[in-house]
């Protein structure tokens, strides 16, 4: 699936209208079937239904689904929220439609009025606002929009809660909080933004028939889903060896923090690494080795418990490394930590502490000629860009994008929607993943699920994309099988591996 911004989708829509020929009353038509079926799956004959709608596409598709739903036998009240002289267009022809289906629609005469018509309602399905809305809502919709969010109905959303961006880069709003959205044709931006994502609820894609060449390679952004995996992770070659599947570097860990290494290295190996070794200081060693017995080790000299800057260490023989795992932020490990990074001609991923140091001077990694991946969670991209955690929130598909071709990276910024970028600016969304994966360690294992996916016969995007999904189906599976979200640990997402890899076998 593409993820639209509101003018892509309203670039998408006049390319099927103008370009194409499709009516503009056809694709209303489309949408609101698709969406009453939809609707059907979920409420019976019995119940009360109220269709909220207002005056553009968005109220248009309101007006089809209640007739639909009409002529199936259902009960919708259609509660008009605009002016008669403001409904145009397509819209004006469905409601004139649905009035001649016997339909009738009540206006909305003052906005306390609404909490009489929740009362008498079972079902609440919202069409009152579409993709367009910014700034600050006018009465009734604020009102309409609390009072809605205040009773418990089940609440259907059509295309995208009203009251919710559809691009990112808005953070004060008032929306609809749906239990279920049926998004039309292309999810927008904001079903995948952290302060967005809840107010969708349970949300699904109905298909209304545009052309495919409306999208004309246009959008960059696309989500990685189940499907993508299956035609891209590589399978294990009958004759293969140990080296045929990388051997990885993996360098982190201090005297306080042995455990950051061991689960990127156990990970990483259950992913698929055919050799591992870990440089870390010699006090850890010990505790490590119990963890991960089919590591090998590289003794680092350490300063106070951590990594110091006067070891060398020869990385001449690795086809990736990880790097920056519980290693501290002493400065002389920052020195090293750079120094192998710009040394380096193999694939590097910088996770964590690495981040830190890495962001003291970026240049590093900009002068790089071998691939670099940057692991950053949104705290880490605000250090990075030297800006706010919060403005990272409202803009983390812009910023990963300018970022990552800035410096010539590929970014995976990690969240609850994880999002890989690469340096020509395209973006893949992850769809895997749940709550449990909110624990200490979670991203040393998808250090070491990725590390071990760049080593394998793939595309560097492929390598990158599949990783989180296996990270995120792993812990997916987990939940579903044998733990809850809050019990999950990172070490329990390395042994569910297994039944991610065996899905793809």
């Amino acid at each position: 699936m593409h993820i639209v911004t509101a003018n892509e989708m309203y670039e998408i829509d006049r390319f099927a209208i103008e370009n194409a020929g499709v009516d503009g009353t056809i694709l209303m038509e489309n949408a609101g079937r698709a969406i009453a079926e939809k609707v059907v799956s979920l409420v019976k004959k019995s119940e009360e239904i109220l269709v909220l709608v207002g005056s553009g596409n968005n109220g248009g598709d309101g007006f089809v689904i209640a007739k639909t739903l009409l002529n199936q036998g259902y009960k919708p009240t259609v509660l008009q929220l605009a002016a008669n002289e403001k409904i145009k267009g397509a819209a004006l022809y469905h409601k004139q439609l649905f009035i001649n289906y016997g339909g009738t629609i009540q206006q909305l005469q003052a906005s306390d009025e609404i909490t009489v018509f929740l009362n008498n309602t079972d079902v609440v399905i919202d069409a009152m606002l579409g993709i367009g809305i910014t700034g600050t809502l006018r009465p009734p919709f604020d009102q309409v929009i609390k009072a809605v969010n205040e009773v418990d109905k089940l609440t259907i959303s059509v295309d995208i809660p009203s009251g919710v961006p559809a691009d990112e880069g808005v953070l004060d709003f008032i929306g609809i909080e749906a239990d279920y959205t049926f998004v039309i044709e292309e999810p927008k931006m904001s079903v995948f933004l952290e302060h967005c994502t809840a107010y969708y609820g349970n949300w699904s894609v109905v298909k209304i028939g545009l052309p495919h060449q409306a999208y004309a390679n246009q959008i960059k952004r696309n989500t990685w889903v189940e499907q993508k995996v299956r035609t891209t992770l590589p399978s294990r070659d009958a004759f293969s060896h140990k080296g045929s599947h990388g051997r990885g570097l993996i360098i982190g860990g201090s005297r306080q923090m042995p455990g950051s290494v061991a689960m990127t290295a156990l990970a990483s190996l259950r992913a698929g690494s055919g050799l591992i070794t870990i440089a870390t200081v010699k006090e850890a060693i010990s505790s490590i080795a119990q963890q991960c017995l089919e590591a090998t080790f590289l003794p680092l000299a350490s300063q106070e418990g951590v990594i110091s800057e006067r070891q060398q260490i020869d990385i001449s023989t690795y086809d990736a490394i990880a790097i920056g795992m519980g290693m501290g932020r002493k400065k002389d490990t920052g020195l090293l930590t750079r120094k192998i990074v710009a040394k380096a001609k193999v694939p590097v991923l910088i996770d964590a502490d690495g981040l830190y140091h890495i962001s003291e001077e970026l240049s590093v990694i900009t002068n790089r000629k071998s691939p670099t991946i940057l692991t950053p969670h949104f705290g880490e991209m605000a250090m990075l860009l030297d800006t706010t955690i919060q403005n990272v929130i409202a803009h983390p598909f812009s910023l990963a994008e300018s970022f990552s071709r800035k410096h010539g990276v590929y970014l995976v910024l990690k969240g609850p929607n994880t999002i890989v970028s690469d340096p020509e600016g395209n973006q893949w969304v992850n769809t895997t993943g749940n709550a449990g994966l909110a624990k200490g360690g979670s991203g040393d294992v998808l250090s070491g699920i990725l590390l071990a996916m760049i080593m394998q016969r793939q595309k560097m995007t492929e390598a990158l994309s599949n990783g989180c999904f296996i990270h995120g189906k792993a812990a997916d599976n987990l939940v579903v099988k044998k733990h809850s979200e809050q019990d999950l640990l990172a070490t329990d997402v390395i042994k569910g591996l297994a039944s991610v890899f065996r899905t793809f076998s």
